[in-house]
């Protein structure tokens, strides 16, 4: 019964499950003198999350959005086959000093997901439905929030607006070929190939294994991952529809890797404050490839994690605090004042 109690109160939002205490630590005896807040002064103090739809040409984008709203702008970017959800615990720890606005790529999470013979699942197709959601809530300054998926995007926001960009956070998001490991073998043939591969690629990368896997990559500790993490992700997945729509999205993802001299000339040029945050057991991209923006901007800031491809999944609070150091030191984007 106790295991049940505490399940709800983290259904029901407590704290302790919201900032990462360990399962099973939430109900113990706390130590002399450090007794824990009231729960009216808990709630009180805990930023508030609000969940938004918007219609951006004629199709519903969901976002997340934490924050005062005259604060500095972070744009928090998702990856695959994530959604914004990735970005709770930034939202948690970050809300008190910037905005963060974290929305759903259509076709993932709860933004429209239209049937892909009525709208093209291509990269640039999703980032101008993105851009028109940053013309939608009027941000004309931001920093970029960068993950897998959410790499390509940002990088086509950066190249169309460069004036509004105050830095770039990368996290597991490739921009050079150092990035793609051994695994990239076989999508690189899907891409020559579709006809003879696409069956092989959709039972593999849309596969309950693949979803949990990269979560833990090669992890040594895979206790320390929530399950739900990948099963509510594969439960996306599973609706009517989704297998086309992220095999037509896979199979555009070679015009990213075609555009990587681009993306790299335009760092070159720009010099963005930069910071790499790598997770060490990512089993699809390579930690070489955090090293490899230094290339392009030799004073990026680059930290190695031990964790997976969404490193947010174990290192939430070591995230948060790089982040918070980096931007008002690097970015000129100083924290709003409370």
């Amino acid at each position: 019964m106790a295991h049940l109690a505490g399940a709800l109160a983290c259904l029901a939002g407590a704290p302790a499950c919201l900032t990462g205490a360990p399962a099973g630590l939430a109900g113990a005896r706390a130590a002399p003198g450090s007794e824990p807040s009231p729960p009216e002064e808990r709630d009180a103090a805990m930023p508030e999350v609000s969940y938004r739809t918007v219609e951006v040409g004629g199709h519903a984008v969901f976002y997340r959005e934490a924050g005062p709203r005259d604060a500095p702008v972070l744009l928090l970017l998702h990856g695959f086959p994530s959604s914004s959800r990735m970005y709770e615990p930034l939202l948690r720890r970050m809300a008190g000093s910037y905005r963060l606005i974290a929305p759903d790529f259509i076709g993932f999470g709860h933004s429209a997901a239209p049937d892909p013979e009525a709208f093209a699942y291509t990269f640039d197709h999703l980032a101008e439905v993105l851009d028109g959601f940053t013309a939608t809530l009027g941000l004309r300054r931001y920093s970029l929030f960068l993950q897998d998926y959410g790499g390509p995007l940002g990088f086509r926001l950066a190249l169309a607006h460069p004036e509004r960009v105050e830095a770039l956070v990368i996290q597991n998001a490739v921009a050079h070929e150092d990035g793609l490991g051994p695994l990239w073998d076989k999508r690189r043939a899907f891409w020559a190939d579709r006809k003879t591969h696409e069956a092989a690629l959709r039972e593999n990368f849309l596969s309950l294994a693949a979803t949990r896997q990269r979560h833990l990559g090669s992890d040594p500790d895979p206790t320390a991952y929530d399950p739900d993490l990948w099963t509510d992700e594969f439960a996306f997945l599973s609706r009517p529809g989704q297998d086309r729509i992220q095999t037509e999205l896979f199979y555009d993802y070679r015009t990213n890797v075609a555009s990587y001299p681009a993306w790299q000339a335009w760092l070159r040029r720009h010099k963005p404050p930069l910071l790499v945050l790598w997770g060490r057991y990512d089993p699809s991209f390579q930690a070489a490839e955090a090293e490899a923006y230094r290339r392009d901007v030799p004073d990026a800031e680059v930290h190695i994690l031990d964790a997976g491809h969404f490193a947010l999944d174990v290192k939430a609070r070591e995230i948060a605090a790089l982040v918070g150091a980096f931007l008002p030191r690097r970015a000129g984007a100083a924290p709003r004042k409370e």
